[in-house]
This record gives C-alpha cells, sequence and structure tokens, in this order.
C-alpha cells in the first residue's frame, strides 16, 4: 500500500452509501468497544475515520497517499504515512476496512499490525469476498485478491492472532457482485447514484438475509482477532 490511491472517485461515491457506512461503524465499535487508542490502518479520505470518531473512539491513521493523508491531518487527526512509522503496542485497537486486498504482502502487514498493538488488543478487518467475484472495479483499483474464510483465518493465525469471530456480510452483494463481474462492460468506477439505490434498498435486504447465511456467502468477509496476552 504505497503512493496516490487510484481508487480515490470510489471512496467518493461511497461516501453516498448512508447505511453502508453506519453499519461498518457498529462493526468497528462492537469490535473495538471503547478502546481508548486506535489506529485506523488505510483510513483513505477519512470518512470511517471521521464517523468513528463521533462515537467516542480517538482513531490515529496510516495513510500512504500523501494528498489523502493532508486531508486527515487538517481535520486533526494523526497520521503516518506507513504503519513501519507506528510505535509498538501503542494502540488498543485496530480496525481496517477494505484495505488488505490492496496489500501484496498482506501477511507482513498483520504481522505490522500485531507489533502495534498491546497484548489483548483487538484487530477488526472487513475486505471483499471471494475469488470468483473478482471484476474490473477490483483491477482498477488495485486488489491483489479477494478472501475465503480458510485464508483469512490461516492468515490471522500465521500473523498471531487468536480469532474470535469470522463471517460473511453483505449476502445479496454476491449476486449483484456477480453480475457486475459477468456483464458489466464500463471502466470499474463506481456512480454514486447506483450506491444510493443499492444503500437504501437493498442494502437493508442484504442485511436481515446475512443472519441466516453469513456461513456460508457474501459480497465481504469481516474478522474480529486478539493479540494474545
Amino acid at each position: 500500500m504505497s503512493g496516490e490511491y487510484v481508487g480515490a472517485v470510489n471512496l467518493e461515491a461511497m461516501a453516498e452509501a448512508h447505511r453502508y457506512n453506519a453499519f461498518l461503524v457498529d462493526l468497528v465499535i462492537g469490535a473495538l468497544g471503547n478502546s481508548p487508542r486506535c489506529l485506523d490502518f488505510g483510513a483513505g479520505d477519512g470518512l470511517m475515520t471521521r464517523l468513528v470518531a463521533q462515537r467516542g473512539l480517538r482513531p490515529s491513521c496510516v495513510e500512504p497517499d500523501g494528498r489523502l493523508a493532508a486531508r486527515l491531518a487538517a481535520s486533526g487527526f494523526t497520521v503516518w504515512p506507513d504503519l513501519a512509522d507506528c510505535p509498538d503496542a501503542s494502540v488498543d485497537g485496530v480496525y481496517t476496512l477494505n484495505v488488505l486486498e490492496h496489500i501484496e504482502d498482506d501477511l507482513a502487514a498483520l504481522r505490522g499490525l500485531r507489533r502495534c498493538l498491546v497484548p489483548g488488543g483487538r484487530l477488526f478487518v472487513y475486505v471483499p469476498a471471494f475469488p470468483v467475484l473478482y471484476s474490473r472495479m477490483d483491477q482498477r483499483v488495485g486488489h491483489f485478491r479477494r478472501y475465503r474464510r480458510a485464508e483469512l483465518s490461516a492468515k490471522l493465525a500465521a500473523a498471531g492472532f487468536a480469532v474470535e469471530r469470522i463471517a460473511y456480510a453483505d449476502s445479496l452483494g454476491f449476486p449483484a457482485a456477480l453480475a457486475y463481474r459477468l456483464f458489466a462492460r464500463g471502466t470499474g468506477e463506481l456512480r454514486p447514484a447506483s450506491v444510493a439505490l443499492y444503500d437504501r434498498w437493498v442494502f437493508p435486504l442484504s442485511r436481515a438475509l446475512d443472519h441466516l447465511v453469513h456461513r456460508w456467502f457474501g459480497k465481504n468477509l469481516l474478522a474480529v482477532a486478539r493479540v494474545p496476552h
């Protein structure tokens, strides 16, 4: 994860996904609780950083894109350009939302996150799921992979984490993403109007269905892991 982020246009489009973003914030708060010190790894344009801060957490950020990092710093957040700059055992919780797939050596990144966490600290990970859904959009924004449960569990364990929960999410997003992969002929950019439409009408139904099928499929994969004492 380095340099200018090529998917910045899609980040701006996702600002229209109000229900989806609120869902992610709830997941972060549920995983990290009231961790007094937390890290947003791959903070991007700061949308989720600001939403998490509004819920009482105090996130620092890792963001290598200089333009996006400057926006975060201007909003009052501590920003490091590289995970190596984060001090050892300096945070109680880490969350990373749709970031690990951008990193070729994701295991090294997970080990770096473990280094930053105190013993007993928690990590929340949210990533795209299922290689079969890899599309032009994934390619455009620099995704190296999409994950399955077994792969993410194994990498978390190899990095020294104890996995507490792992599940798929956004079940109706799976057929939507598959249809996009098979039939879309666009550039891979998200359209704000399409994002808003899905967020308003489809995502609430998808969340309801997740309670039944989260073990088997979904457009995304989430995990909560802990650094053993």
